[in-house]
C-alpha cells in the first residue's frame, strides 16, 4: 500500500459483524472520506480477538493510524462491548492501548450506518414504490429509520435537525416477533418450541431465513436439511422449490412489516433505509408490490406509512461508510486537531490508496 501523505493523518476504520470483519482507512478532510482501495475483508473466525484483527490489517497494508472509529454487531455500553453473534467481550479501553491508538470511538454497527445516510450517492439507495425520498441534505428536520437482516437484525434511527446530526441506537431487531397470518401464527408456535421466547431476529436475518424455511418444512409435514440463505433465495428465484419460494416470501413480509413498526416506533416519517447483507438476496422480492403492501398495512396509520419511502441501500460498504462519517466529526475535535498539528499535516482530497 502506497500513500500520498502519513497514515497518522487517516484514521482506521472496522465494521465487525459475525461472520466478516471488514476494516479501510478514512480521510476525514475529503468529501468522499471512506478510502475505497484500502478496504480489506477477513473471517472474524480466524482470529481470538478484535486486536489481533486490526493488527493483521495493520500488517498487511503497512498503516499506522492513530485514531479509529470501529463499528461492532452488538450493545455498546461504556467500556464494555458485548458482540450478539459473535462470543468476542471487548474493551474499548483496552483495545485502544493494545493498538496504540490515541482515540478510539466504539459504536453499534447499524447506528454506523444510520450515521453514513447523507453520505450516500442518489444511486446508492434504490427506492422501493412510491413515494418518492426526500433529500437527507437540507437543514429542513428529518427522522429516517436503518434496519437490515445479516447474521443478525439491526435498527437505528437519524434525527437532523439544523444541519447536525443525531443517532438513536437500538436493539430494536430483538423485539417480539407479531404475527400477522394464520401461517406466521403457525410458525411462531414451531419457533417457540425451539426458543421460547421469538424475537424479530429469530425470522428477519440469514439464520432466521433458515428458520423459516425449517418451519415451513415441518408445517407441510416434508423434510428439512439445513440449506444457506442463498441457496433457499436461489431455489425461490429458479421456482424449483415451492417450499423455497414461500419461505422467502414469508421472511420479507415480516421484514416489511418490522419496517413499518419501526416508522412507528421512531416516528421516521422522512423514510427507512434497508441494509445488510441479505437484502440484495432478496431484492426481486422487495420490488414486487407485496412488499410495500404489508408495510403499509399499519391499521389506522396504514394511510400515514403510504407516505414514507422505502429505500434499500445498494453501497457496497455501508458499515464503513458510516463509521467514516463519524471520523468526519471526531476529526473536528480540538484534541484529534493538536494531535494533526504535533505528528503531521493532515491528508489532501486527494489522497489515494
Amino acid at each position: 500500500m502506497t500513500l500520498a501523505c502519513p497514515t497518522s493523518a487517516l484514521w482506521l476504520l472496522a465494521d465487525l459483524g459475525g461472520t466478516y470483519i471488514r476494516f479501510a482507512l478514512a480521510n476525514p478532510l475529503a468529501r468522499n472520506p471512506l478510502l475505497l482501495d484500502s478496504i480489506r475483508s477477513y473471517r472474524v473466525e480466524r482470529f481470538e480477538s478484535l486486536v489481533q484483527a486490526a493488527q493483521q490489517y495493520a500488517g498487511d497494508g503497512g498503516v499506522s493510524p492513530r485514531n479509529a472509529v470501529f463499528a461492532v454487531a452488538g450493545l455498546v455500553q461504556g467500556d464494555a462491548v458485548q458482540m450478539t453473534n459473535h462470543p468476542w467481550n471487548i474493551s474499548v479501553d483496552a483495545t485502544r492501548t493494545q493498538l496504540g491508538l490515541h482515540q478510539l470511538i466504539v459504536r453499534n454497527d447499524f447506528s454506523a450506518q444510520a450515521a453514513g445516510l447523507p453520505y450516500l450517492e442518489p444511486h446508492q439507495a434504490q427506492r422501493l414504490g412510491l413515494p418518492e425520498a426526500a433529500t437527507l441534505l437540507t437543514p429542513l428536520p428529518r427522522t429516517v429509520a436503518v434496519l437490515g437482516p445479516g447474521t443478525g437484525l439491526g435498527v437505528a434511527g437519524l434525527l437532523l435537525r439544523g444541519g447536525l446530526a443525531q443517532v438513536i441506537e437500538t436493539e430494536g431487531g430483538h423485539t417480539g416477533f407479531a404475527p400477522t397470518t394464520a401461517q406466521e401464527v403457525s410458525i411462531l408456535q414451531h419457533l417457540s418450541e425451539r426458543f421460547g421466547r421469538v424475537s424479530n431476529e429469530r425470522l428477519v436475518c440469514g439464520s432466521g431465513l433458515v428458520n423459516i424455511y425449517q418451519a415451513v418444512c415441518a408445517l407441510a409435514a416434508q423434510p428439512a436439511s439445513t440449506p444457506s440463505p442463498e441457496q433457499i433465495s436461489a431455489r425461490a428465484l429458479a421456482g424449483s422449490d415451492p417450499l423455497s419460494l414461500r419461505s422467502v416470501e414469508v421472511f420479507c413480509s415480516v421484514l416489511a412489516s418490522v419496517a413499518g413498526d419501526t416508522v412507528l416506533a421512531l416516528g421516521a416519517w422522512d423514510g427507512v433505509y434497508l441494509a445488510g447483507g441479505l437484502v440484495p438476496v432478496v431484492m426481486p422480492w422487495l420490488r414486487q408490490d407485496a412488499f410495500r403492501q404489508r408495510f403499509e398495512n399499519k391499521g389506522r396509520f396504514s394511510s400515514a406509512l403510504a407516505k414514507v419511502p422505502v429505500l434499500a441501500i445498494m453501497h457496497s460498504q455501508p458499515g464503513l461508510l458510516g463509521a467514516a462519517a463519524i471520523a468526519v466529526t471526531a476529526a473536528k475535535s480540538p484534541a484529534v486537531q493538536r494531535s494533526y498539528q504535533s505528528e503531521s499535516a493532515p491528508c489532501a482530497q486527494a489522497t489515494t490508496l
